[in-house]
């Protein structure tokens, strides 16, 4: 039996039986060529920025080479010492504008922004964590600790201010991550801070959409034009930061709008005044004519109003020990308001588990990126 190439046409006359093929109209919709050849294949619009990268074969280069890739945002330590030796990741990253989402499939580790890095850098934006499989991450605080609170088992969204210090424990997972600038996610959560450490899980009809459309957003990326992947990436922020809304009690009627503006307004005259030492919850109700009620259950979430005004005094410590070395630990606590000393160095320890006189001897190394800043960000590498 032979068989013809295709795409040969022998030349001669049409039979009646292929002049009518030819000439219906479902016939000659579809040019012949286009018959024979597989569909195109989308391409990444121009304005879309991507990249992948993945580690393989030997476990522990493959870890040396994630903590390099990682670095710019991350110090990436092994959580064990089976996990260092059987370490495996792979990363795909989306960028348009100001926004990115990066698809991760990571095995278990920790990844650290310390207080030194937190404040010598200039990265402000907020993350959102989708863990799609696996365990979801543990959000340890400032620091590595062995405990965790329990996150349940389903999807899961945890929220990350970079400009404070955290640990955060993987396992075998994947995660959908998102960085949003500070200033969009202000539009409607007042104080990005506020947000650091938080969770919402896939508990409620909202939740499970808003996260089935950011699956979906990063499957068909490729192929939408950049304007179409642009609205969709901001469809998706602005969903998940509502959802953090309504979670804060800042959303939904007009109570929730009354909340959302004192919080927003309390937290500007706190922002305003963290150096008067007259700066305290009566002053503030005083100041802004508010209920002690009201507010105090507004500010429930970061245990009160007297523990925000002071974590926030005691992170401003924190950027100014390391950005003016020159001056003295107990001259940057007075002029925050801490007048005992021992009593400051007590509370900067629980916040940030480094002394504030430890942290100030460190300052010149973060400054100068010299290398000796391992010792205390304890990177590996």
């Amino acid at each position: 039996m032979a068989f013809r190439s295709a795409g040969q046409i022998k030349a001669g006359r049409k039979s009646a039986k292929s002049a009518a093929l030819n000439d219906d109209p479902l016939h000659t919709a579809i040019p012949p060529g286009r018959l024979l050849l597989p569909p195109e294949r989308p391409v990444l619009a121009p304005g879309i920025v991507h990249s992948s990268f993945s580690v393989q074969g030997d476990a522990r280069r493959s870890l040396l080479a994630w903590q390099e890739r990682m670095s710019p945002v991350y110090d990436i330590l092994p959580s064990s010492k089976q996990a260092e030796d059987t370490f495996d990741a792979s990363m795909s990253r989306y960028t348009i504008e100001n926004l990115s989402i990066l698809d991760f499939r990571t095995g278990p580790n920790l990844a650290v922004r310390s207080l030194g890095r937190v404040s010598t850098e200039s990265v402000r934006d907020v993350s959102f964590s989708i863990y799609l499989e696996g365990s979801p991450g543990q959000f340890l605080g400032g620091k590595p600790r062995s405990d965790a609170p329990h996150v349940p088992h389903v999807p899961s969204i945890l929220a990350l201010d970079m400009d404070q210090p955290c640990t955060v424990r993987s396992f075998h997972s994947r995660i959908l991550l998102l960085f949003v600038p500070r200033a969009l996610v202000e539009k409607s959560f007042p104080d990005a801070a506020s947000l650091h450490g938080r969770w919402i899980h896939a508990t409620d009809p909202l939740t499970r959409m808003l996260i089935e459309h950011l699956v979906a957003l990063n499957k068909t990326i490729v192929g939408l034009s950049k304007d179409e992947a642009h609205r969709s990436l901001l469809t998706a922020v602005e969903l998940i930061v509502a959802a953090f809304c309504r979670q804060a009690g800042l959303a939904g009627n007009a109570r929730a709008a009354v909340r959302a503006a004192v919080y927003g307004q309390v937290r500007r005259h706190v922002e305003a005044n963290l150096h008067d030492p007259n700066l305290s919850p009566d002053s503030v109700l005083a100041s802004l004519n508010l209920s002690r009620a009201s507010v105090y259950r507004i500010f429930e979430h970061e245990g009160g109003l007297a523990a925000y005004i002071r974590n926030r005094r005691l992170r401003i410590a924190a950027d100014e020990l390391v950005r003016f070395p020159h001056v003295e630990v107990q001259d940057v606590a007075s002029g925050l308001g801490f007048n005992d000393a021992s009593s400051f160095t007590r509370a900067f320890r629980r916040a940030f588990d480094i002394s504030p006189r430890d942290l100030h001897e460190y300052a010149p190394l973060f400054q100068h990126g010299d290398t000796k800043r391992e010792r205390f960000t304890k990177r590996q590498g």
